[in-house]
């Protein structure tokens, strides 16, 4: 039993979990929105969530701890100056996950996870309902139609093409 067990192991060992994450990390940070598994999000969760605790406190120690977890400079110095002003008077609950469709693949259940409040940037329109509300089910559903139409378009070739007879 897994009593008092926290986390996720994701099927990895523990440096390549680690290493998982902080490029999960380090890849929110830079684009405040990722598609990843939902487990996978939901670990994600709280080590972004103690990168911006970090970046909000604006000392020299933040920003060595955040820089042992975070890969890349540029994604730290948008964590401490762009990241930690925007949630100034935010006390928690920094990200958002979205559910979103299954991987065509293995069929592993997708999340979005991204920074709350990243949408104020984006002109505020009438939010679309249905198949075209969220991009990534639009975009999935998009490619099995055009396989489907790809697929029905080989089969009726197959079947217009002229006999070909081999008579020689």
């Amino acid at each position: 039993m897994r009593h008092r067990q926290a986390g996720r192991k994701l099927g990895r060992t523990t440096a390549h979990r680690e290493m998982t994450l902080r490029n999960l990390v380090t890849s929110l940070v830079l684009y405040e929105k990722i598609i990843t598994t939902a487990a996978k999000a939901k670990e994600l969760r709280s080590v972004a969530e103690k990168m911006v605790t970090l970046a909000k406190r604006e000392d020299l120690h933040a920003r060595r701890q955040a820089a042992e977890v975070l890969n890349d400079a540029k994604a730290l110095s948008k964590l401490f100056e762009t990241l930690g002003q925007r949630f100034r008077e935010r006390s928690g609950g920094y990200t958002r996950i979205t559910k979103l469709d299954y991987r065509m693949g293995d069929g592993a259940p997708l999340a979005a996870i991204e920074f709350l409040e990243a949408e104020a940037a984006e002109p505020k329109g009438k939010a679309k309902r249905g198949r075209e509300g969220d991009g990534e089910r639009a975009e999935g559903s998009a490619r099995r139609r055009r396989r489907r139409r790809r697929g029905k378009a080989e089969s009726e070739a197959a079947q217009t093409a002229p006999a070909v007879s081999s008579e020689a």
